[in-house]
């Protein structure tokens, strides 16, 4: 049975607070829920009250909020779904992987445990989403990504894509058409002053990223950081 639209509200913002924090457990501004949510911050708080009043979530004033184990259950369920959702629509109904995104955002409040569970079985139980980053396994348990966004390289410095976070239907878009996509080799070429485009070499191409969409794209780099 479809959830209702609060608590799909609901499990958006324990799936946010885990995303913006990596599953580091760290405090989490109510400004950044409310920026990553595209709500006023004002909607936000009123929201982290109610969460907090279920025992979701505990707030500290000018500090952020930190999610219960009860909140991070859930909220790791949620991502768990969505992930499993996007290999699977990626890998057996042939979407395009630009696609996925949004279509398992609808999939994954719907979709009870023992169905997630047997999607993880199905599909070999992955370690990642189509988009590189890490899915949690069935205990909730994420394991930290070991890279470096796009904007922390200098001039010369080489890797893999490792992921893309946190996605977006626009930026997955842009992405998938200059083939930018995890897995493949870049290198940086030069990066403009002035917090201007950084150049990077991709599959023989030179493209020039904005450090807002650079932000995004995350690389283990050849021979570490």
């Amino acid at each position: 049975m479809k959830h209702e639209p609060f608590n799909e509200s609901t499990e958006m913002y324990l799936k946010t607070a885990v995303e913006l924090t990596n599953g580091s457990g760290d405090l989490v501004p109510i400004s950044a829920l409310a920026e990553r949510l595209g709500v006023s911050v004002v909607s936000a708080t009123e929201m982290v009250h109610r969460l907090q009043k279920q025992g979701l979530l505990a707030h500290t004033p000018y500090k952020g909020i930190a999610l219960t184990p009860d909140g991070v259950r859930q909220a790791t369920a949620l991502i768990r779904s969505h992930h499993l959702w996007e290999r699977f629509l990626w890998e057996k109904l042939d979407f395009a992987w630009e696609e996925v995104h949004d279509l398992a955002c609808r999939l994954e409040h719907a979709t009870d445990t023992a169905v997630t569970e047997r999607l993880a079985v199905f599909l070999g139980q992955p370690t990642t989403c189509p988009h590189g980053n890490p899915t949690p396994d069935a205990d909730g348990r994420i394991t930290p990504p070991d890279d470096t966004p796009l904007t922390e390289l200098k001039p010369g410095q080489s890797g893999q894509i490792s992921r893309i976070f946190p996605e977006s239907n626009l930026l997955l878009n842009y992405l998938a058409a200059r083939n930018l996509k995890p897995k493949q080799v870049i290198i940086v070429q030069e990066i403009a002053p002035f917090n201007g485009p950084i150049g990077v070499l991709c599959c023989a191409e030179i493209h020039h990223l904005g450090p807002e969409i650079a932000a995004h794209i995350f690389i283990k780099v050849a021979g570490g950081k």
